[in-house]
């Protein structure tokens, strides 16, 4: 009876599993925050503030700091964040390695616009993720657009910025070293020109004396399974 009603509800695009926290990445992200003590979290790439709403679902109840060049996606985003006093809102810009302006690809879903241009991998796996217009947007280093957050407690830095990871963390030497963890989204595979491999990152995040603390399944290719973009989570401290 349960394998049939289990079956059932698939076919509706649902799910039902015995809740495990070991095995939750929003268990394993509560508990972070909290053996962490962290204060502040930065949110960067965050559209209309979905990552946000998660934190808070879960229980964080710190100080979010969030940043988005999109201007659509900030506006959404502002108007989440407006009646919550411990969430603050950039003004609208990307991150980057230097300052400067530079023109990013809007997608149509809005969650995977890039400053990078997309390949053809990623959409043959979403098409809905295809670039539909482009616009300027102004771009600042991490590093100066979160200095009057950077030291208000213990931080957590959140980089999605669909390819672009590096160039922020490039632009973010002193953020980084005052982060207690960092959650990078990362590609398995090529899905962006000029976007760096895990490996890469990773060894980065290292040398910047953060370990991998843990690791979640991202966007999967709907056709083949295979998985495609990860979430990793690092972290200083044993």
């Amino acid at each position: 009876m349960k394998e049939w009603l289990r079956w059932a509800l698939r076919r509706r695009g649902w799910d039902v599993h015995r809740y495990l926290p070991t095995l939750s990445p929003d268990a394993q992200m509560k508990a972070l925050l909290g053996r962490l003590r962290i204060a502040t979290v930065l949110d960067i790439g965050a559209n209309t503030g979905q990552y946000g709403e998660l934190l808070r679902a879960i229980g964080y109840r710190g100080r979010i700091v969030s940043f988005e060049p999109q201007a659509s996606a900030h506006a959404g985003l502002t108007a989440t964040a407006a009646a919550d006093p411990l969430w603050d809102v950039a003004p609208r810009t990307a991150l980057g390695d230097a300052p400067g302006t530079a023109h990013l690809n809007i997608a149509g879903n809005s969650a995977s616009s890039s400053l990078l241009p997309m390949l053809d991998r990623h959409r043959d796996a979403a098409p809905a993720s295809a670039y539909v217009g482009t616009e300027e947007v102004p771009v600042a280093r991490l590093d100066t657009a979160a200095a009057a957050w950077r030291d208000s407690g213990p931080l957590h830095l959140k980089i999605d910025t669909q390819g672009f990871e590096r160039q922020v963390i490039a632009g973010a030497p002193e953020t980084i070293a005052a982060a207690a963890s960092v959650q990078l989204e990362v590609s398995l595979v090529p899905l962006y020109e000029r976007a760096v491999s895990f490996e890469v990152l990773l060894a980065e995040m290292g040398a910047a004396g953060l370990s991998l603390s843990a690791l979640w399944p991202g966007f999967a290719d709907p056709a083949s399974g295979q998985l495609l973009q990860i979430e990793a989570i690092f972290a200083r401290g044993p």
